[in-house]
């Protein structure tokens, strides 16, 4: 299991604007739960991270199966 944490990968910079947009949504559902400012929201942004999340994942197992 140590080992898995040492696996070194690299990502081009459009490999890496989906983990970027999931930790921009995370970030914005927190900042809901504390303002009604997006309350409209928060379903479209609930979708954009789990959407960027499970893309993000799916690049990050190819990338591992790959080396």
């Amino acid at each position: 299991m140590m080992n898995f944490f040492n696996i070194k990968t690299t990502w081009s910079n459009a490999e890496l604007i989906p983990l970027k947009l999931c930790i921009a949504s995370a970030y914005v559902i927190l900042g809901t739960y504390f303002h009604d400012f997006f309350k409209d929201y928060y379903t479209p942004i609930l979708l954009l991270f789990a959407i960027t999340v499970s893309w993000s994942v799916y690049q990050w197992f190819q990338k591992m199966k790959s080396t």
